[in-house]
């Protein structure tokens, strides 16, 4: 590899990414030495400690980030694709390791040493995204080209799926983000809220029956919600106002006056009478296609049919594809299980550090909670509730607006890009990082799923901090090459 020697590199390189890496990196290790250390045992900078072990990869991470300032940054587009290829031969070869940690063979051991390819593949999937997406042919708008896009970064997903580490896998799915940037329309957008929409509320209500005694709420709301939205997507892409009325006076009618008869006359389910209205509708759509040959209306057909394919497959996906960890810790998410000294006990500990922590924080070294190891991985997955009981409010505020400041920074670098390849890896970049803080702050506060992925630079590991370090200094150094 060759390595630059035009010294305009660190003129044009941004210091103030760097100064907030730094301080972000430094607060992660204060708070590693408080989640990790118990008096009496040595020093912080002893490498048998967690907290020395951590200044290491450091140290480290100071290097690469060094190194990866020096090279060409013509280097990171050539050999885009070279680089997806192998981590993806180590993605794929590390689902027959056999050295499990967690439950999940995500690892590759040498030695005494664990490294997580999942973490690397995220900035080499970034790059052979930005690779693929920076041609000069390239547009979204172009079925096969949006195709490759979700290839590139679900073939990884699925590899890590197949490792058993789902919440690893999950962070892709901010690749979405990317493409929406880029062009992706916002329907496409609009249609993956309303799966999540339909997955909380079918599996929360699925057991909840309506005064009937005959209906389910889950499937009868869901049912409602596909007409619904698939009316608003007809009035709003097709401007066919008297569909609209046809859709929401027929479909909608005979749900209503299906649900009274059952509740009042005879019980029976009446989600098949609401089945029979999509069915209804989808040929309606289909109609109204070959009447008038606007592809809108079958774009809006496949959401309607997708949603209900979509809808009858969670409950095999949560029943049968979800580990039982998992699908507890939904179920205790969404209140549908009440384990306080199980699923839900993290969350729960959790909870009480951030609490106790007050306004002002007990002091470094000071939390009870953490002294006496109540969170289970408190330094890593959990990392934040030590933030929240050391720190207190005003502590876990300034790291958050750490992160902000951070973010928006990434956003403000990756539009004054002049080459799209630039451009889509800075959004790749900051779409992974607000994934991972959204995420891992709203499990930690009980909002979010525990799905077990990092806090950037705070979580205790290696891998973790070697990976945001190449992500981040990888597009830093593409920024500081760029022309004009």
């Amino acid at each position: 590899m060759a390595y630059t020697k035009d010294s305009t590199v660190w003129k044009n390189v941004d210091w103030w990414t760097i100064a907030l890496y730094v301080v972000l990196v430094t607060c992660g290790w204060f708070s590693i030495c408080g989640a990790s250390y118990d008096y009496g045992d040595p020093d912080f900078l002893d490498f048998g400690t967690r907290a020395g072990r951590q200044l290491a990869w450091i140290g480290c991470s100071a290097g690469l980030g060094f190194v990866l300032l020096m090279l060409e940054d013509r280097l990171y587009d050539t050999y885009a694709y070279l680089l997806y290829g192998i981590l993806l031969l180590l993605l794929f070869g590390t689902i027959f390791n056999p050295h499990e940690i967690k439950g999940s063979r995500s690892w590759i051991v040498l030695g005494p040493v664990s490294l997580q390819p999942a973490e690397f593949a995220k900035f080499a999937t970034a790059l052979a995204l930005a690779k693929f997406m920076g041609e000069y042919t390239f547009t979204l708008s172009r079925y096969r080209h949006m195709l490759a896009c979700l290839l590139l970064f679900l073939l990884p997903m699925v590899l890590i799926v197949c490792q058993k580490e789902t919440g690893s896998a999950l962070v892709y799915l901010s690749f979405f983000l990317v493409l929406y940037r880029e062009g992706m329309t916002g329907s496409v957008l609009f249609a993956g809220i309303c799966m999540v929409i339909y997955f909380i509320v079918g599996i929360r209500f699925s057991a909840d029956l309506m005064a009937d005694g005959c209906t389910s709420w889950g499937e009868f709301s869901v049912l409602a919600l596909i007409l619904l939205f698939s009316t608003l997507l007809l009035g709003t892409y097709c401007d066919n106002q008297k569909a609209v009325r046809h859709l929401l006076s027929v479909g909608g009618g005979l749900m209503l006056l299906s649900l009274l008869f059952s509740l009042y006359v005879i019980p029976f389910d009446v989600t098949v009478v609401q089945a029979l209205v999509c069915g209804a509708m989808v040929v309606y759509l289909l109609y109204l296609f070959l009447r008038e040959r606007l592809v809108n209306y079958l774009y809006i057909l496949l959401f309607a049919v997708g949603s209900v394919g979509f809808f009858q497959s969670a409950d095999y996906v949560f029943n049968e594809v979800l580990e039982p960890h998992q699908q507890i810790r939904i179920k205790v998410l969404l209140g549908m299980e009440d384990d306080p000294t199980g699923a839900g006990y993290n969350v729960n500990q959790s909870k009480i550090a951030i609490g106790s922590g007050g306004f002002w924080g007990k002091g470094f070294l000071n939390g009870t909670q953490t002294k006496l190891k109540y969170v289970p991985e408190q330094d890593t997955d959990f990392i934040f509730c030590t933030v929240g009981e050391e720190q207190g409010f005003v502590g876990a505020s300034a790291v958050l607006l750490l992160f902000a400041v951070l973010i928006l920074r990434l956003v403000w670098l990756a539009e004054r890009q002049t080459t799209r390849f630039g451009r889509v890896y800075g959004y790749s970049v900051l779409s992974i990082f607000f994934f991972h803080l959204f995420v891992n702050v709203g499990m930690v506060l009980g909002i979010t799923p525990v799905i077990g992925i990092p806090l950037p630079f705070f979580s205790y590991g290696g891998s973790s901090l070697w990976g945001f370090t190449i992500l981040l200094f990888v597009f830093l150094r593409i920024d500081a090459g760029r022309e004009g």
